[in-house]
């Protein structure tokens, strides 16, 4: 509803008034779409909004180029990942508020600013999510289904397997599987066989359950594939003949721009920005079409509530004027918790050499084998094996996700100076639900971001379960007596038999992993084409507009969301829908199970 007194923009008409960071050339007059945020979404719809060469299109990116920077490597180097994760170059470096269910602890959210976003920064792990994770969002969002949305899974893609009915083979997503045959890889796929569940040929195909091999967003270079690669620099190099896509880079959104129809309704048909490293330049650009919000799960609220979408009280409290009182902005946040169970390893067979600096000249030589020829150790993002499990019976779809890598990491980002193993065991399903608000009207200022991790009885049994689960694998395989030497963290004395023990350790050693969304959902406050409820000329296109998160990794499907919504902006007919086979186990199914009557195969 709209509210009375809003602050509104009258539409002037000055052309475009570009800031000292435009990364591409500019064009004249007003462009047909601003697209706010060059993430994993916007790049998506630079691309294929700009397809039409009569289209214009301007996006504005708070962070820098992911090009022509001396340390440019950084991003493009996979095994470098770690580098940007601990920066503020490229990374908003964003913080929880304290989570009183896990001892109050500040969780680290760190989110891409620059070109790409955080697929310029992530592990590159390429996994979509559960088919019924889709089927749930299209009871909110119909459109939304798993048969809906896995055509635009493949044409985003190809894979250097080829194409099947699950797979593409022509989209701009370079998506390849592990490429460094760590010994280590095939002992943790072999441990959960031994512990009773199935193997997987491919998590995003025909069944996601078991453990396998995993895809990563690495290309045949090896080089991450972010989404900036793969959709935004091809897409202005065709606007270099075109000369319908603008990119400014360095300039930070400070609020979006409405004027009032004659029905006194709302439009979305500008944003106003300053540049980052002057503030005191302010510009203002508008479009004939519309405004796309693409800034992820913590920065698309932001911007909204700082326009005046939201919850009213909020906003008054901040002496923000109100122009829709939507209080489902901001809310439904959701993200990932995971633990890590680390394991000292008997045998030199890890990372640990050219993980740490005690032998730089293996460390060196790796990264010169980067630089020369694109291969080695350096080429991978080492997360080349994963799993997905259940913690419990009555479920319908595995709720525990795994990534393993032979190496042990302190502190999320520093390796264990000596061999090592770790598994990454975390909750896909979880009921916490928290928000996003604003803690100033600044929108230099990070707003307040709260998960909620843990809020729920339920949330708690299952990380619970993951941890001892994973443990047992570990202790109880036998293919693990070879290189398992003892338990590192939980500690061997730490007693993983009592609740209590447990729970306590979790609440210490819990981290985010790194997948906020859902906090502007579909059906909640926006529709299932990404417009804003209550203003006309607006919507929003990314994490945040998840209904639900899904069963996995968000940037696969974060790019699935763009290609779609590209697809809804323009016009155009959605790409007809392809039923596919998924494996939809009983929710009583015992852990070793086969699949058609036969055994699942297994790897060699």
């Amino acid at each position: 509803m709209l509210a009375a007194g809003p602050r509104l923009w009258p539409r002037c008409s000055p052309t475009l008034r570009s800031c000292s960071s435009t990364f591409s050339r500019a064009f004249s007059g007003d462009p047909d779409y601003i697209v706010v945020g060059a993430g994993s979404a916007g790049c998506v719809l630079a691309n294929r909004l700009s397809e039409d060469r009569a289209t214009r299109v301007t996006v504005i990116e708070a962070g820098p180029s992911d090009r022509g920077s001396w340390d440019q490597w950084k991003i493009s180097m996979p095994a470098a990942l770690t580098f940007n994760l601990a920066g503020t170059k490229y990374n908003w470096d964003y913080y929880t508020t304290p989570q009183s269910n896990l001892d109050g602890r500040r969780l680290h959210q760190p989110r891409g600013k620059v070109l790409g976003g955080s697929s310029s920064l992530n592990a590159m792990v390429y996994i979509r999510g559960h088919a019924l994770d889709y089927d749930d969002w299209s009871i909110q969002a119909p459109g939304w289904s798993y048969s809906d949305v896995l055509p635009y899974f493949r044409k985003a893609q190809t894979h250097e397997l080829g194409a099947n009915q699950y797979r593409g083979s022509v989209g701009p997503l370079h998506v390849r599987r592990g490429c460094h045959d760590n010994v280590l890889n095939h002992v943790f796929i072999r441990g959960g066989i031994e512990s009773g569940y199935p193997y997987t040929e491919d998590m995003n195909g025909f069944q996601q359950e078991g453990f396998g091999f995993m895809d990563m967003t690495i290309g045949a270079d090896g080089k991450r594939c972010s989404a900036a690669a793969a959709y935004l620099h091809p897409a202005l190099s065709r606007s270099l003949d075109w000369d319908n896509l603008q990119v400014n880079t360095n300039c930070l959104v400070r609020q979006i721009l409405f004027e009032r129809s004659a029905s006194g309704h709302a439009r979305a048909v500008g944003v106003e920005y300053e540049e980052v490293f002057q503030s005191s330049s302010v510009h203002r650009v508008f479009a004939q079409k519309e405004v796309i919000v693409s800034l992820g799960a913590i920065g698309s609220p932001q911007l909204l509530m700082l326009s005046g979408i939201g919850d009213a009280d909020h906003l008054r409290s901040l002496d923000i004027p109100v122009l829709v009182h939507s209080p489902e902005v901001g809310r439904n946040f959701q993200d990932h918790i995971e633990v890590y169970i680390q394991y000292l390893c008997k045998e030199p067979v890890t990372l640990y050499p050219i993980g740490g600096w005690r032998y730089p000249h293996k460390k060196i030589a790796a990264g010169l084998q980067w630089f020369a020829r694109g291969t080695g150790a350096c080429a991978s993002n080492h997360f080349e094996v994963g799993g997905f499990i259940r913690s419990r019976p009555g479920l319908s779809q595995p709720n525990l996700q795994y990534h393993f890598i032979p190496a042990c990491v302190v502190g999320q980002l520093d390796f264990l100076p000596q061999h090592g193993f770790q598994a990454h065991v975390g909750t896909m399903r979880p009921e916490s639900r928290g928000s996003v608000r604003l803690a100033s009207r600044n929108p230099r200022t990070a707003p307040l971001i709260d998960p909620n991790y843990l809020a729920t009885p339920q949330d708690v049994t299952d990380m619970r379960t993951a941890v001892r689960l994973t443990a047992e694998m570990f202790e109880q395989s036998a293919c693990w007596d070879r290189y398992r030497q003892r338990r590192y963290d939980p500690l061997p004395e730490d007693d993983l038999s009592t609740d209590a023990a447990v729970d306590a350790w979790v609440r210490r050693k819990a981290q985010s992993a790194y997948h906020p969304s859902c906090s502007v959902a579909m059906g909640h406050a926006v529709d299932n084409e990404g417009r804003v409820f209550g203003v006309d000329g607006l919507r929003v296109v990314d994490a945040s507009i998840m209904p639900f998160v899904v069963s996995g990794n968000l940037n696969a499907p974060t790019i699935m969301v763009a290609e779609k919504m590209a697809d809804h902006i323009r016009g155009l007919t959605p790409l007809q829908p392809t039923p596919a086979p998924v494996f939809r186990g009983p929710p009583d199914m015992p852990r070793h199970y086969a699949v058609n009557g036969c055994a699942l195969s297994q790897p060699t």
